[in-house]
């Protein structure tokens, strides 16, 4: 399928690894011109050089930290235009919520909630005015089922879904459309962190631990990045602006509820 996407410019943010890695190859693919954010160089240069070599698109470059405000100046000042914006950024520490400083509350709200409002607040406005504009942020499964294990970024990660859905009408008229993928056990170096994590507190190793979720998981595997990419290229398309607001599961089957 064609996405009619072919020479827009994308944001992807934490693209040098995992899941936005992923989803900056399925772009490329489709044969949008890249502009790649993580904040080490180096990570993000080597994606850049595969991803030419390979699809023959543009690729550009900017290390730094979106959470910030001058991460997110800097960025706007070197691409002050973009038709596709991908906010993508690691999750929280896991942990027990007793033991989180105010301090570690406030950080995961600048990462997975008030640092993508503001990329959005700088390119919104632009992608109404030239017609065309699409918005992926990458969340959780956590929105839909919350853990205590991970209470920060449910916080952080609800309050960033309340905000998509109360802006996504104002610019949905202008084919404009935001929304949010809630991605659940993919296989990717972070999910190997948090299940450490989980496993030092149940007492287990491990490969245990992954036995155990695998388990839970009717497709009986973890998710593919690959498989995100993909569906964040489609909802990047031209075939999906009647898609705006929505919460999208690529969870295996896991979730158990209807809605």
């Amino acid at each position: 399928m064609d996405l009619g996407i072919s020479g827009r410019k994308a944001i992807v943010c934490g693209a040098s690894r995992g899941l936005g890695r992923a989803i900056a190859e399925s772009l490329a693919e489709a044969g949008t011109e890249l502009i790649l954010n993580a904040r080490g160089l180096e990570g993000i240069e080597k994606a850049a050089d595969e991803l030419r070599s390979r699809y023959g698109v543009k690729v550009h470059t900017l290390a730094g930290d979106l959470t910030t405000q001058d991460g997110c100046n800097r960025l706007v000042t070197a691409f002050p235009e973009a038709d596709i914006l991908i906010n993508n950024a690691g999750g929280p520490p896991a942990g027990d919520w007793r033991d989180f400083e105010r301090e570690d509350w406030q950080g995961a709200a600048d990462r997975n909630m008030i640092g993508p409002i503001f990329l959005m607040r700088a390119y919104l406005d632009g992608m109404a005015e030239r017609g065309f504009g699409r918005v992926v942020n990458i969340t959780s499964i956590v929105v839909k089922m919350p853990k205590e294990i991970l209470a920060l970024s449910v916080a952080a990660r609800l309050g960033l879904t309340g905000a998509v859905k109360a802006i996504a009408p104002s610019v949905a008229g202008s084919n404009v459309t935001i929304n949010n993928v809630l991605p659940e056990l993919f296989n990717t170096d972070r999910l190997r962190q948090n299940l450490t994590t989980l496993g030092a507190k149940n007492g287990r190793s491990l490969d245990e631990e992954i036995a155990v979720h695998l388990a839970e998981i009717p497709a009986a595997r973890f998710g593919l990045p690959a498989e995100l990419g993909a569906t964040c290229a489609f909802l990047c398309s031209q075939h999906a602006g009647f898609i705006t607001g929505q919460s999208i599961l690529l969870d295996g089957g896991s979730y158990p509820g209807i809605f």
